[in-house]
């Protein structure tokens, strides 16, 4: 196995353990209200993805980021002071996050070969529900958070910051 590859398998553990922290954060605010649905439904596909990525973690002997103490927490924090601005602001949260993880899924697909073509498909599968969540918090008014724009870039470069720090540590 390359070293791109457990990069990749560390890395993607790491967001998705981000993501389902993010969604829990959003529950505990927004969990009884009328997107807590939408929102269990999006976090249980994230823990799906995130119990793929640890089972690679433990059968392929990939050293984890030493980092998910700090996800564990700025994950939660994110989404719960997201959902604390406002179910458009938690959306608009959603869309950048998924945004963020279509981009890097999509370089990741690109850069695997045939040899890793489960991988690659598995990456592909979680992809387009990545897709599908950005699609729901667009459906549910994420534009129209207030900053959407400024929320959204500020997001993004977290999120980009993150992945660039847990391929390497």
């Amino acid at each position: 196995m390359s070293e791109q590859v457990k990069k990749f398998i560390r890395v993607d553990h790491a967001g998705e353990y981000g993501a389902a922290r993010i969604y829990a954060g959003q529950l505990a605010v927004l969990g009884r209200g009328k997107h807590g649905d939408t929102l269990r439904h999006m976090k249980a596909q994230e823990q799906v993805h995130l119990d793929f990525f640890a089972g690679e973690i433990a059968s392929r002997r990939v050293r984890p980021t030493v980092l998910l103490p700090l996800w564990n927490f700025a994950g939660f924090a994110l989404g719960a002071v997201t959902a604390a601005m406002g179910p458009r602001a938690a959306m608009a949260c959603t869309v950048a996050v998924e945004e963020s993880i279509d981009e890097h899924y999509k370089a990741q697909e690109a850069a695997l070969d045939e040899d890793e073509a489960e991988l690659r498909g598995t990456i592909a599968k979680f992809r387009a529900e990545e897709l599908e969540h950005r699609d729901i918090g667009l459906a549910n008014e994420a534009e129209k958070a207030v900053g959407y724009s400024l929320l959204s870039r500020v997001i993004k470069a977290g999120c980009k910051v993150a992945i660039r720090i847990s391929e390497q540590i």
